[in-house]
C-alpha cells in the first residue's frame, strides 16, 4: 500500500516571526503536490519538519497514520527523502555518496547499480569517481537525487530542485518524479519554476503568512 505523509495543525515560529500557523496538508503515495509561496513564507521550514530535520512548535507529522516521534528513527529517514536546495555532500566520491544509504542499513550497494542511479538523476557516469565536494550546485542536486534513490523512499521532498539545472536537466528531473509518483511515492515539491510546475501537474498550493492559501488540479 502506498505511504501517506500528514501534517496535523503545524505551527512553527522564528525570533516572534510565524512561519507556520497552524498547516494541515496530506501527501498520499502515487501524487504529486507543488508548493509556491513568498520568500521566507515558510515552505522550507515546512519541507524540514516533514523531512525530520526540524521539530514544529506545536502539532503532528503522520506517516502512514502513526506519529513519527513514535517510529523507528532509522527506518523512518530511509521512507522519507528530502533534497534540500543546495544539499551537503558527504566526504568521499559520488560512488561514495550513493553508497551511504545503503551502508547505513547493512547493505552494499553495487557499482554498477550505482552507476544507474546517477544516470537515472541526469549524471554521466564517470562522475562516480569525482569528488563530490568539488562538484557544481547542479551536480550535486543531482547526486543526492541519485543518493535518495539508492533508498527506495515511498515519500520524496525537495525544495526548489530545478533551481541550479538547465532546461534539459530540469525536464528529465520532472520526468523522474512523475515516474516516482507513478510507482505509488509521494512527491512534494517546493518551486516557483513555471516551466516545473507545469510538467509537474498534480495538485498546487501555496503557502504565505504561515498558511495554505488555495488548492488547485494544476
Amino acid at each position: 500500500m502506498p505511504a501517506s505523509l500528514e501534517a496535523r495543525r503545524l505551527r512553527k515560529s522564528l525570533q516572534g516571526r510565524v512561519l507556520l500557523d497552524g498547516v494541515d496538508l496530506r501527501l498520499d503515495g502515487g501524487s504529486i503536490t507543488t508548493l509556491s509561496g513568498p520568500s521566507g513564507g515558510g515552505k522550507t521550514t515546512l519541507l524540514r519538519i516533514l523531512g525530520l530535520l526540524g521539530s514544529p512548535d506545536d502539532g503532528q507529522v503522520l506517516l502512514d497514520g502513526a506519529d513519527v516521534l513514535k517510529l523507528p528513527p532509522r527506518e523512518t529517514r530511509r521512507r522519507i527523502a528530502l533534497v534540500a536546495q543546495a544539499p551537503a555532500m558527504f566526504q568521499g566520491t559520488v560512488l561514495d555518496n550513493v553508497r551511504t544509504g545503503p551502508r547505513l542499513a547493512g547493505q552494499e550497494l553495487p557499482e554498477a547499480d550505482a552507476r544507474a542511479l546517477i544516470v537515472r538523476a541526469g549524471l554521466e557516469p564517470q562522475f562516480l569517481g569525482q569528488d563530490a565536494r568539488a562538484l557544481s550546485g547542479g551536480e550535486k542536486l543531482r547526486v543526492a537525487v541519485a543518493r535518495a534513490l539508492a533508498l527506495r523512499p515511498e515519500v520524496w521532498l525537495l525544495d526548489e530542485p530545478t533551481a541550479a539545472l538547465d532546461a534539459e536537466r530540469a525536464d528529465l528531473l520532472a520526468r523522474l518524479l512523475r515516474e516516482l509518483a507513478a510507482a505509488g511515492a509521494a512527491v512534494l515539491v517546493v518551486t516557483h519554476d513555471a516551466r516545473a510546475l507545469d510538467q509537474l501537474a498534480g495538485t498546487h498550493l501555496q503557502l504565505a503568512g504561515g498558511r495554505l492559501l488555495g488548492e488547485k488540479a494544476a
